[in-house]
């Protein structure tokens, strides 16, 4: 139990008519009273159950707030799922319908026959014959090149590092099975000139291609005799010029090439075919 606590109270006290002739001057008298005060009183159970019973309920309440809560995100994510089940479902049904039409293109050797496809077992035997007939075609015709030489297209392309004649350029092609390269389009002088770009180490250091008009001045012809297509040329500027400061006889062969590569694809430049100059080779590529 508590110590009780102790109260100090003064209580004065008057001194009587004869004390005070006898004394010369009254005098108070101050003496310690200790009042016990009793201790506080405990908590009744009614407030207990009070103040418990309404933080059980805040609890409670705050239980079912999050419950709420987890309930309502679980329920939204339900429906995400299966919203993006259905789209994906979609999908893929849209992909399967494409990719049947675009497999109804039977390729029967060299003969393409586009079969008409009425219902799904049907449309699923045109799928199967042409994913046989893909296969097949696939491994027959993969265009392959040897080892040093570039494949793009259906050719194979040499990027020499060794320096000759133009005619000596053309031998060496040729003792490979090859000839100096010839150019038909916008793709492959773009291809070229990427790689010859990066082989240069100076500004001169350019490779022959098949292009010469040392037959007929001014008559540019491609090693196979066919002629120059004018809307296929590449002539950097002013070229071809027919410089004959360096060599009387002129400049009757044609060489290519900018170091880092072009930007317009116009880098051809004719020169003498007694240069020595590095060279590109071409011959088709093997299949299977």
């Amino acid at each position: 139990m508590p110590e009780a606590e102790v109260v100090y109270a003064d209580v004065k006290f008057t001194a009587s008519k004869e004390n005070k002739e006898k004394c010369s001057s009254p005098e108070t008298t101050y003496d310690e009273v200790k009042i016990m005060k009793p201790p506080s009183e405990a908590p009744s159970a009614a407030e207990t159950n009070g103040s418990g019973g309404r933080s059980k309920v805040t609890e409670r309440a705050l239980l079912l707030v999050l419950c709420a809560l987890l309930l309502a995100a679980a329920v939204g994510l339900c429906l995400v799922s299966v919203h993006n089940l259905q789209t994906r479902k979609e999908l893929d049904e849209i992909q399967a319908k494409v990719k049947s039409f675009e497999n109804c293109t039977v390729v029967n050797s060299s003969v393409l026959v586009r079969p008409t496809c009425l219902n799904e077992s049907q449309l699923q035997t045109c799928m199967n014959e042409n994913e046989a007939l893909r296969k097949n075609l696939t491994a027959a015709q993969c265009p392959t090149c040897e080892t040093e030489w570039d494949q793009h297209g259906g050719s194979c392309y040499y990027f020499s590092s060794n320096k000759l004649t133009w005619d000596q350029s053309r031998s060496d092609c040729k003792g490979q099975g090859a000839d100096l390269v010839q150019i038909n389009s916008k793709e492959e002088q773009r291809f070229l000139d990427d790689k010859v770009g990066r082989k240069m180490t100076y500004f001169d250091d350019k490779f022959w291609i098949g292009l010469t008009d040392s037959k007929e001045e001014g008559r540019w012809l491609w090693v196979d005799d066919s002629p120059l297509n004018t809307s296929l040329s590449f002539w950097y500027k002013t070229e071809p010029d027919n410089w004959t400061e360096h060599n009387a006889d002129g400049e009757d062969c044609a060489n290519m090439g900018v170091q880092g590569g072009a930007t317009d694809l116009k880098w051809w430049f004719d020169r003498s075919c007694r240069s020595s100059k590095r060279y590109i080779c071409e011959k088709a590529a093997k299949t299977g």
